[in-house]
């Protein structure tokens, strides 16, 4: 056996190929599982036992040899240059588009980011809900609204298990468990029983931000607005606060912004009001505090919320809400140098 061993290393070290075919079928020939080195190796289990340990190492020794000319022979082809005339076999037959983010999920990194330059960091919730983390906490009373089938999704006709309506109860689970300060924005997906059409849909996506400490105030509420408005609408944008009425914040508002297509001049897309309605805020209720288990007499806070297929319409004037959720490619495209 000794005998084929050398008489295999000797013809693996002349062996030569023209082509990566030839390398392939060399291969079969010699390391293939029904090859001859395979085959060898079934011999071995006949080799005396004192001799084992030294054909053993020779067997190796040839395996080695013959991976290593393989390889030889495989970058002599990739150097020269005439491996398939340099094509990457592995490609697809079709060039392959690259992809883009979707508008929704650009605009709200992007209201994201702003945010966390003012100190907020982002916080997560179920969107499988209960009665208390969407409602009871948030002051909601119990013959509001909000509450009825034309609005909430209930889950297997159970009154306190819902699909969340908004993202507050993100806000709700982290008052619950954290102390204050808390300075946090909760993005997300909600849902709403609403009839589908290009204004409305049953599924959209908020943002919403949280912030109690001692001595917050609405001034303080009012320069974040500002902020945020100018870095995502421009600088000369301007902002303006009318009252208003949520059940978890007191007082409660909306807030407008200059119209960034006409300046505030007047056009149709602001009524020609020149002036566009963007998210509601206000100052959180001392119930809502009490509830989620702070002092409201030491702390207070300000809570403000927006729809983020709101901001985008404004930024890119889509004008169909149905859009968002429809993966029309034709569509998604016209995002690609946004981001």
């Amino acid at each position: 056996m000794r005998e084929k061993i050398e008489t295999l290393l000797t013809e693996i070290e002349r062996l030569t190929a023209n082509s990566l075919e030839e390398v392939e079928a060399i291969r079969i020939k010699y390391l293939s599982k029904k090859g001859i080195i395979a085959t060898l190796m079934d011999e071995f289990r006949h080799v005396p036992a004192d001799r084992k340990r030294e054909v053993g190492m020779k067997m190796n020794a040839l395996k080695q040899a013959a991976t290593e000319r393989l390889q030889q022979l495989k970058e002599q082809f990739a150097q020269n240059g005439t491996a398939q005339a340099g094509n990457d076999l592995s490609r697809t037959a079709y060039p392959v588009a690259l992809g883009t983010r979707h508008p929704l999920s650009i605009v709200r990194e992007e209201i994201c980011d702003i945010f966390k330059r003012l100190g907020f960091t982002i916080a997560e919730g179920p969107e499988v809900e209960d009665d208390w983390h969407v409602f009871s906490s948030l002051n909601f009373a119990d013959d509001h609204p909000a509450r009825d089938m034309q609005d909430t999704f209930f889950i297997q006709h159970d009154p306190q298990i819902v699909l969340r309506t908004h993202t507050s109860s993100v806000q709700t689970r982290i008052m619950e468990k954290s102390a204050p300060p808390i300075r946090i924005i909760c993005p997300g997906r909600v849902y709403r029983n609403e009839a589908i059409s290009y204004r409305a849909h049953c599924f959209f996506h908020q943002v919403e931000a949280l912030y109690i400490d001692r001595d917050v105030s609405f001034a303080d509420l009012k320069q974040a607005l500002l902020f945020f408005a100018r870095e995502m609408f421009g600088t000369e944008t301007k902002i303006r606060l009318r009252p208003s009425y949520f059940p978890f914040t007191e007082p409660s508002a909306e807030m407008d912004i200059s119209c960034n297509i006409c300046g505030g001049e007047g056009c149709p897309f602001c009524k020609h009001t020149g002036w566009v309605e963007i998210l509601g805020c206000g100052m959180v209720d001392p119930n809502v505090l009490e509830n989620c288990g702070i002092d409201s007499k030491q702390y207070t806070g300000y809570a403000l919320g927006m729809g983020i297929e709101r901001i985008t319409n404004l930024k890119y004037q889509v004008k169909d809400l149905r859009m968002f959720s429809e993966n029309d490619l034709r569509f998604l495209e016209q995002f690609r140098a946004a981001h």
